[in-house]
């Protein structure tokens, strides 16, 4: 069981709100996931969780899929009992960080220039401390939330949630009885629109889904130094070069029709056509554009052992992202685009979801966002990323991404995501634990 280090905290940030320290001390704990059972794994943060509610009277129940891959799950009782519940989660698993790389130590949590710094201070470690805060409030208040809460603090979801959220759903649904919506990460971040005197959160609605790919090229084995026409090398990388060259078109869903015509009327900006850098959605542009259109990004590529010697085979793996609808549509294309003699396999799967954008949890949202900022104004997207949702979608649960932050004008949102000194402005986490404790406390 770990608890909380307060000397760790300097003596004149010791005022800081609650949810500042539980976002600190959650960075601080490495949650490093490598993708291949060789980190830390989230048994100690998973602890910590466990042991902040367990301070305010909130039960919990730790679970693992395998050693140290634990996640956390606890039930709050609602004010209504008769309405379905709500599943609030949020991962505790982080990507890696090589400290070189950074301008301060990527676990340290340091406090720096009105910002937290250090891996998971957005994704996604300051939801899980807004949660916490939020609930520890109510339950400090001995307030009951509007319905039926359950918690999910999870593991492994940079990796997939086999481990975690898919485990969940497979081996725990008991857990999950009577949710019918659930909120995560991805959405309820602002924009500032200068002249507008609004400022814009978006809301995440739907998610693309997730084709991990491997890309297989065969040839004739032979001396470097012969002269062939048969070379798996150059097979495969004619293919990805294809592959990383192709436009894909348009394809525009209920959520991003919404979001393109609202954006528009309200900036003047056509996100489908215009080049939004230099724009007051530059800091999201890339998180925008990619939600509007299949990607399929080469990432890994594989051939030979050394160098005069023409291998007989060569792969090259993917990472593609769907439209939400279209995977059938994707798949077909991705193989003529690398074209014949190139084998496409999936490697994992995990399938696009999107829940009605005009549905009375938006304008819940909506007001808990206008009574910490009366210039709110919210409109859907659809995440260019997958989430744990879309594990918890196939159980009937709706759903979307609302970790609410009032971020400054121009701050760099989308660079924060598995970036380089990722960070979160402290008033923004301050402002989302005020909204998600309204938000939980009237919904």
């Amino acid at each position: 069981m770990i608890t909380p280090d307060a000397t760790a905290v300097e003596p004149d940030q010791r005022g800081l709100d609650e949810v500042v320290e539980l976002c600190r001390d959650l960075i601080r704990i490495d949650t490093s996931n490598y993708f291949d059972g060789t980190g830390p794994g989230e048994r100690q943060a998973a602890e910590y969780v466990a042991h902040r509610l367990d301070e305010v009277g909130i039960d919990s129940t730790l679970l693992e899929a395998g050693p140290r891959r634990t996640s956390v799950v606890a039930r709050i009782p609602g004010r209504d009992r008769s309405r379905p519940a709500l599943l609030v989660h949020g991962h505790l698993d982080v990507v890696p960080a090589d400290p070189h790389d950074w301008s301060v130590d990527p676990f340290a949590g340091e406090i720096r220039d009105g910002c937290l710094w250090g891996r998971g201070a957005v994704d996604m470690k300051n939801m899980n401390a807004m949660i916490l805060a939020a609930v520890r409030r109510l339950a400090r208040s001995g307030e009951l939330p509007a319905r039926d809460i359950v918690l999910a603090f999870l593991a492994d979801e940079e990796a997939g949630g086999d481990l975690g959220s898919r485990w969940l759903a497979t081996h725990h649904r008991d857990l999950l009885d009577g949710c019918d919506q659930a909120v995560s990460e991805c959405g309820g971040f602002s924009i500032d629109v200068p002249g507008a005197d609004r400022r814009v959160y978006l809301i995440e609605t739907a998610r693309k889904g997730v084709a991990w790919l491997r890309l297989r090229a065969r040839g004739t084995r032979g001396h470097g130094s012969m002269i062939t026409n048969d070379n798996a090398t150059a097979h495969l990388a004619a293919a990805v070069t294809r592959l990383a060259r192709h436009t894909w078109p348009l394809e525009l869903t209920a959520t991003t029709t919404r979001m393109t015509n609202e954006l528009r009327d309200l900036t003047g900006i056509d996100v489908t056509e215009d080049d939004l850098g230099g724009t007051p959605l530059a800091p999201v542009a890339g998180m925008i554009s990619s939600s509007l259109r299949h990607v399929a990004n080469p990432t890994v590529l594989r051939a030979g052992d050394t160098v005069n010697v023409v291998p007989s085979h060569a792969e090259a793996l993917v990472d593609g992202r769907f439209v939400p609808g279209l995977h059938e549509e994707f798949l077909r294309t991705v193989a003529d685009v690398v074209g014949p003699g190139i084998q496409v396999d999936v490697m994992d799967f995990t399938a696009a979801d999107e829940v009605d954008p005009n549905g009375s949890l938006i304008s819940a949202m909506h007001q808990a966002l206008s009574a910490e900022d009366p210039t709110a104004t919210v409109i859907p997207y659809c995440s260019s990323a997958s989430t744990d949702n879309a594990s918890f979608a196939p159980l009937g649960i709706q759903g979307f991404g609302f970790a609410p932050l009032q971020l400054p004008p121009g701050f760099n949102f989308a660079a924060m995501f598995h970036g380089t000194d990722e960070r979160v402005p402290l008033d923004s986490l301050r402002f989302g634990a005020r909204t998600l404790h309204r938000f939980l406390t009237d919904n």
